[in-house]
């Protein structure tokens, strides 16, 4: 006799499957995107949430950390606008601001209207109404990633923006992300196409109020030739919060990609990266830098896909840990056949602030061609007791001595900033925690 073996679902994965069920006529884009939807969720249906036995979720239980789902949040009341508003982060930066609270679009808080001339910002409903395959299926994100077929399922807000031949963003352009009241999930979508020749600055932003929410975001930038995109993340979400955020980029020829991700909030933080070499003589340059006491969890995941030749990219991403907090640095660089003059290396450098902080690093490298120029490293280790007995022989108080090698640890990262309050506010953060920390 034969016996069916049916996999146990946790509570979460029988409520995902209930809430899609639910939601699946009322998500924007109609039968064609209900059908790429369909077939998202149903990869998520089939291999459930990702425990330690999935290879690319090895550091990170997404089944355990997620024992069950949030609820879709409501329309944004208008206390909800109020609570947010007050949360808003960057203030002094000057830029297009456009603000999802609770993941639905807040107009009173956004500034949608004059644009300049050779550029476009439409909400994520109104793309998927004209052409839901573009705006769901993306080129270059990996298939069967439970994060990204979740957003895939579920998005239903966000942004579409499209820059032109050979114009230049005047303003940089901030999504801002609040999250306010009893905990929820969210999906958000943001989708930017540069065309050859231009350039557009991109700010994101995910601050919260300290709920346990759950949130899943992905950014899609598909950069022409000879385009330039400079992209800087800033995840400051509360303590009680998971967060799942992807990017994926194509790069074309001759374009350029810099990314700068400042994580700083949430009990538990994934960051998915993955890059997609689509054009000769392109470069990717790659830095992170994280700071979680407690318990918390920091995970960076990325791929890095060169498949052109001449192209060259630059990975570094530094965590500084405190308490039991542990980081996740899984790195891998891929160079296909015929992408020769392959340029690449990738470094990850954790601080142990504690004698119970870990981290645990993966750095990868899969090179299928002979002309290559490639290397990974990683790093673990304490302050450097010589340098900290140098501060303390000047006067300078331990934990005082500790926080300014700590800054100039994490510094190496934002420096590259090229917005003056942008980075100070970024550098603000940083001493703010290391100020709670002491």
């Amino acid at each position: 006799m034969n016996a069916e073996v049916r996999p146990i679902r946790t509570a979460a994965e029988s409520a995902l499957a209930d809430a899609y069920a639910s939601v699946r006529l009322d998500l924007p884009g109609g039968e064609a995107a209900r059908r790429i939807r369909d077939r998202a969720f149903g990869e998520v249906a089939a291999k459930g949430l990702p425990s330690r036995r999935v290879e690319d979720w090895k550091y990170t239980d997404l089944r355990a950390l997620m024992r069950e789902l949030r609820p879709f949040p409501p329309a944004p009341s208008a206390a909800d606008i109020e609570a947010a508003r007050a949360l808003l982060p960057l203030q002094d930066v000057e830029a297009r601001r456009v603000v999802f609270v609770n993941g639905r679009l807040a107009p009173d808080l956004s500034e949608m209207g004059g644009v300049q001339e050779g550029a476009s910002i439409a909400p994520l409903a109104v793309a998927l109404a004209g052409d839901p395959a573009s705006t769901l299926e993306l080129k270059g994100l990996p298939q069967g990633n439970v994060a990204v077929e979740l957003n895939t399922a579920f998005a239903a807000d966000g942004l579409v923006v499209a820059i032109d031949d050979d114009v230049h963003g005047r303003r940089p352009l901030h999504v801002v992300n609040v999250q306010t009241g009893p905990a929820h999930a969210t999906y958000g979508r943001v989708l930017i196409s540069v065309g050859r020749n231009a350039s557009v600055a991109l700010i994101e932003s995910h601050v919260g109020d300290g709920a346990a929410h759950q949130t899943n975001t992905l950014v899609g930038l598909d950069i022409a030739e000879g385009a330039n995109v400079r992209y800087v993340k800033l995840q400051d979400e509360g303590l009680g919060t998971l967060h799942l955020g992807t990017l994926a980029a194509r790069i074309g020829e001759k374009g350029e990609l810099e990314t700068i991700m400042l994580a700083a909030g949430s009990a538990a933080a994934r960051q998915q990266i993955f890059i997609d070499f689509s054009g000769d003589h392109a470069h990717a340059n790659l830095t992170g830098a994280g700071f979680a006491g407690g318990r918390r969890l920091l995970d960076t995941t990325l791929v890095v896909n060169h498949a052109t030749q001449h192209c060259g990219s630059r990975e570094l991403f530094k965590t500084a840990l405190d308490g039991e907090a542990r980081s996740v640095f899984q790195g891998k660089i891929v160079v296909q056949p015929g992408a020769q003059k392959t340029d690449g290396k990738m470094m990850a450098n954790a601080l142990l602030l504690s004698e119970t902080a870990e981290a645990d690093a993966k750095p990868e490298l899969e090179i299928f061609a002979d002309d290559v120029v490639c290397g990974h490293g990683a790093t673990v280790g304490a302050i450097d007791e010589e340098l900290l007995f140098y501060l303390l022989a000047r006067g300078i108080p331990r934990q005082e001595a500790e926080a300014l090698l700590v800054q100039a640890f994490i510094g190496e990262v934002l420096e590259p900033v090229q917005i003056d309050t942008l980075r100070d506010a970024l550098a603000a953060r940083a001493e703010k925690w290391l100020g709670e920390r002491i």
